[in-house]
């Protein structure tokens, strides 16, 4: 089935861009879904998870907030709901540069002018007040790019990261909606077995990072863990052999895991090598 991820500007119509091709193509599209899933695993209010991704957030809340997390819970999150027999419409978080080397993904950015964004939301809110609504624009489009950097250390705005990207200054909402549906349907994003392959293997990968960074004695790692074909590969230095094998136990529970290849090195092993 086929996976779109779209990043957009408020003010563009991405929200309408991505509501009418998950209509179109009768699959789900993903949004505040996710909130939920992050809050519980962050153990936080949904309203702080929302103030992080808009960019709102206080001194206190990025002072008690735990990002690193926060990314990892949402790559193997966006992996998990792409991996559905279904397919989906990601909108936001990062999916594009999440998904991008899944071959039967199509990445598509949606933009407009500042100023006929602000125009839009003026009359959304149904607003005159043109500065405080380019103030709302502007530290939205920031939060977006800061969240590229930070997590992916890319530039949103970066055209080759995308398939197409839509000016809704000189497109409509249907020709959008339309350009997206060609590329869905033509023979260069098909979904084949060696597609189904790659996503499988990243979100396996997704997921043996994420549940090395829920338990406890594994959380503060540094591992390299790489996927291939269901077999994980673990790379790096702990301090102790217990560490190593409590590693290995996390990642071989994971479904989709047929075999764990453990290349951790305890410190002492290290210290002894080179003494």
């Amino acid at each position: 089935m086929p996976i779109v991820a779209m990043t957009r500007e408020m003010g563009s119509l991405g929200k309408d861009i991505a509501q009418g091709v998950a209509e179109a193509l009768h699959i789900p599209l993903i949004y505040h879904e996710i909130i939920d899933v992050l809050a519980d695993k962050l153990r936080v209010r949904k309203s702080h998870v929302m103030r992080l991704l808009d960019g709102q957030a206080s001194f206190f809340d990025r002072l008690t907030s735990d990002t690193t997390s926060l990314s990892i819970y949402t790559v193997a999150e966006i992996f998990q709901l792409a991996s559905r027999d279904n397919g989906a419409v990601f909108r936001g978080w990062g999916a594009v540069h999440i998904l991008r080397d899944v071959p039967h993904t199509v990445c598509v950015r949606v933009c407009a002018p500042r100023e006929l964004r602000a125009q839009r939301m003026m009359e959304r809110l149904g607003t005159r007040d043109q500065a405080r609504v380019l103030s709302e624009i502007d530290a939205s489009d920031e939060a977006a790019a800061a969240i590229v950097r930070r997590n992916f250390h890319a530039d949103w705005s970066e055209v080759s990261h995308y398939d197409v990207v839509l000016n809704t200054e000189r497109l409509n909402t249907a020709q959008c909606i339309d350009e997206i549906l060609k590329l869905v349907n033509s023979p260069n994003f098909a979904e084949s077995a060696g597609s189904r392959a790659i996503l499988a293997d990243l979100a396996l990968q997704a997921a043996a990072r994420a549940a090395l960074r829920s338990t406890r004695a594994t959380r503060a790692m540094k591992l390299s863990v790489v996927v291939d074909r269901g077999r994980i590969t673990l790379d790096g230095i702990v301090d102790s052999n217990t560490e190593r094998a409590t590693a290995e136990e996390v990642v071989a529970r994971i479904a989709g895991c047929i075999e764990v290849v453990n290349r951790l090195r305890s410190a002492g092993e290290m210290r002894a090598r080179f003494a």
